[in-house]
């Protein structure tokens, strides 16, 4: 099986079926990212494919020292978040997310306590300002290191760890307060 590196190298030496490669191994991972970024899904069908299309563009650029991945996943996001600022959506709409990141396997007691509280969950994570929202999908959806968010987000892993911790500590307030029974009307 071919690495990246390798097929890159291909595709600058002149086999364009080598990019083929690539987009069948990334196309679904980006497209789940830009769908749960977009909220929509003819959004997140077009975005994948100016992602692939500017990846190939700029191919020549791809530093050979860094992961493919996270090159590309910088791309699908900074080009979703172009998107999402030029047409000035509101992105308060709940994504579709499967059900299976936010519940662990245990008792079907536990199981079915803890799926009947995934649309508030949901509600409340699409109501996190989009820098929490980003690191906590990209963390917990795409199973992506600091490391990764760090070159996605091209920001410092400091602030990564700032903005997941206070996503979680914005969650973790919202839901002590709901259960209490003094439920808040937004998270800031």
């Amino acid at each position: 099986m071919k690495d990246d590196n390798q097929c890159v190298r291909e595709v600058l030496e002149g086999n364009k079926d080598a990019y083929g490669f690539l987009i069948h191994k990334y196309k679904d991972k980006i497209y789940t990212l830009l769908l749960r970024m977009s909220h929509n899904n003819q959004d997140a069908q077009d975005l994948t494919q100016e992602c692939f299309i500017k990846a190939y563009h700029y191919l020549h650029s791809f530093d050979s020292e860094r992961k493919f991945s996270s090159w590309l996943y910088r791309i699908a996001t900074n080009l979703c978040l172009n998107a999402i600022q030029a047409q000035q959506k509101n992105l308060r709409h709940p994504a579709e997310w499967d059900d299976e990141w936010l519940v662990e396997e245990d008792s079907p007691e536990t199981i079915l306590l803890q799926k009947e509280h995934i649309t508030e969950i949901r509600e409340v994570v699409e109501e996190l300002p989009e820098p929490y929202r980003l690191v906590l999908l990209l963390r917990y959806l795409e199973d992506m290191s600091y490391q990764e968010m760090s070159t996605v987000l091209e920001v410092p892993i400091s602030t990564i760890q700032v903005r997941l911790h206070r996503a979680k500590l914005k969650l973790r307030m919202r839901f002590q307060s709901s259960w209490e029974g003094g439920r808040t009307n937004e998270v800031r």
